[in-house]
């Protein structure tokens, strides 16, 4: 068995021979976290009659929608935003395009819509695959950087900063979880998802969107790679996202994380609820019957979705209202489809 300093000093003399990109994502096995913080959890703002909502919308373009779908939940003046610093997180797992990544035009309509409502200062933020990594680098090939920056947000590389040690309660695979201090900074968190599947993780919407903000060493496929959705799951108990926005103006049906099978859904959700947010999601892709471990299995039935609830992360169907914007009759046949797989 390698001692600590011996198997340290074989990874640093590894990385002369490796690229730049590749001595970044290496050199994050060399931390340490830089202290302890207790989960951050907030209550949801977005509720009625004490179900989750979920608002889902459609629209000419992702300012209105996304306008839509918060405003169906109880709008943004509900995150009481006056004076406050947000941080909005897409998915920038690589440097592809929407919809491997968030769609750069629902990341600017965001950020714009933050400012409106009264937002101080909007940062966007991510970190992505260990394999892609830097993550600046992709913004700038898949264009959230420059749409991040045009609407006025700062971008935030999350492996420039520091990580901090939370521990989990409740959890069975991961008991401490490595996050960005970027969690704690900001006094609103927006979770800003794209729909897609995904080969491992069966999907990935707003609980896996937090593997972004986890540290490389505990990324799924490090941890337990046969616990993929439940270890997903178990990382969102370190904290809770204000509102999340998600994605759906192109979703992903089949294949993913990398590439797969696009289709123009436009439409955008909007939920305090990862759990509800998520479901929806779910639904909405097997409408389309191509994804078979998403296909093959109830909406309720998948590891991700029953493991959040029965930690507490979100509230199971009995809990949760969905609310329908309106649309054109492909939106209504789309929600006609998520209704019947997701029973809201």
């Amino acid at each position: 068995m390698l001692s600590r300093r011996t198997l340290l000093q074989t990874i640093a003399a590894s990385m002369v021979f490796l690229s730049l990109s590749e001595r970044q994502a290496f050199s994050q096995f060399l931390f340490r976290p830089k202290e302890k913080r207790q989960p951050r959890l907030r209550e949801n703002q977005f509720t009625r009659d004490g179900k989750s909502l979920v608002g889902v919308s459609s629209g000419a373009g992702p300012e209105e929608m996304v306008e839509r779908a918060v405003s169906l939940i109880g709008g943004f003046e509900k995150l009481g935003l006056k004076g406050k610093t947000v941080l909005v997180k897409p998915n920038v797992v690589s440097g592809e395009k929407s919809p491997v990544t968030t769609n750069p035009e629902v990341v600017a309509a965001v950020v714009k819509l933050l400012y409106k409502n009264g937002a101080k200062k909007v940062y966007a933020g991510d970190m992505s695959a260990l394999r892609t990594v830097s993550t600046r680098r992709n913004m700038s090939k898949n264009g959230i950087l420059k749409a991040a920056e045009a609407a006025g947000a700062e971008v935030i590389i999350f492996e420039d900063f520091e990580w901090y040690a939370v521990p989990l309660t409740g959890t069975q695979y991961i008991k401490e979880a490595f996050v960005t201090e970027w969690i704690f900074r900001p006094d609103i968190i927006v979770n800003l998802p794209v729909v897609k599947t995904h080969r491992s993780a069966s999907y990935s919407i707003t609980l896996k969107n937090f593997i972004g903000c986890t540290h490389l060493r505990q990324r799924p496929y490090l941890v337990n790679p046969s616990r993929w959705e439940e270890l997903i799951a178990e990382f969102n108990a370190a904290y809770t996202p204000d509102i999340n926005i998600v994605d759906a103006t192109t979703s992903m049906i089949e294949g993913g994380p990398w590439e797969g099978t696009p289709e123009q859904t436009n439409i955008i959700m909007a939920s305090g609820d990862r759990v509800a947010a998520d479901a929806v999601g779910l639904g909405l892709i097997k409408s389309f019957g191509k994804w078979e471990p998403v296909v093959s299995k109830d909406v309720w039935e998948q590891t991700q979705l029953k493991t959040a609830v029965s930690l507490g992360i979100g509230r199971p169907s009995g809990g949760i209202r969905l609310l329908k914007g309106e649309g054109d009759e492909r939106f209504a046949a789309l929600m006609d489809a998520v209704k019947k797989h997701t029973g809201l």
